[in-house]
């Protein structure tokens, strides 16, 4: 059963638009703890969710960062965004 928190960070995520992306900070912050944003990375790289847009969460700097599931493969994730338009 997801936290008060997972839930709040997964309803951030899911409304993040299609060609758009947030930072971990940024959706901390939007989830009301802005200073839980490794935790925001914790949270998205063990969700089931499926179709929950994480590959669109990326770190402040940037770059796109790792991938749900523990996956470094940070190319899947940027091809996933380029597709929606996101110039990475």
């Amino acid at each position: 059963m997801p936290t008060k928190f997972e839930k709040l960070v997964y309803r951030v995520v899911s409304k993040i638009p299609k060609g758009k992306t947030l930072s971990y900070k940024e959706v901390a912050k939007r989830a009301g703890k802005p200073r839980a944003y490794r935790a925001v990375g914790n949270i998205l790289a063990k969700h089931n969710i499926q179709g929950l847009p994480c590959h669109r969460v990326i770190k402040s700097d940037g770059t796109v960062g790792g991938f749900r599931g523990g996956h470094k493969d940070s190319k899947i994730k940027q091809r996933m965004l380029r597709k929606e338009g996101v110039e990475i």
